[in-house]
């Protein structure tokens, strides 16, 4: 019984032990801002922010904010697992004057890091542009 036990704790040690050295998961991005140029008003326009879990553990993205509601996100709601990508897909739709915007996007998720920030910017002008 004795050995049985040890046996036991031996085994329970390295599994502890090897969860304990698993790399969270963390994002790795192509990009992590974005600038638009001239746009527009009245024209949306999208981005996409693609990035990779280079972590061992699946990266779970639980909520995505924007600073307005002129800045609307879409991304991955599946856990990405190791290896694997996923996107976060940022449109802006200009109203208003024609002037320089500079907005965030504010990732939540159980990554590392578990907040990230990412960043369009650009102008709006009047009328259209070539």
């Amino acid at each position: 019984m004795k050995k049985l036990i040890v046996l036991f704790s031996f085994i329970l040690d390295i599994a502890v032990s090897t969860n304990a050295q698993t790399k969270p998961a963390e994002f790795k991005f192509d990009k992590e801002s974005y600038d638009f140029g001239k746009i527009p008003l009245g024209k949306p326009v999208s981005v996409e922010f693609k990035f990779t879990n280079v972590g061992e553990t699946p990266l779970i993205v639980t909520d995505v904010q924007t600073t307005c509601g002129c800045t609307v996100p879409e991304y991955t709601k599946t856990p990405v697992q190791s290896g694997k990508t996923g996107v976060i897909k940022v449109t802006y739709n200009p109203a208003g004057a024609a002037l320089p915007f500079s907005k965030s996007i504010t990732i939540t998720s159980n990554a590392k890091t578990t907040t990230k920030v990412l960043y369009i910017k650009g102008e709006t002008v009047a009328g259209s542009t070539k």
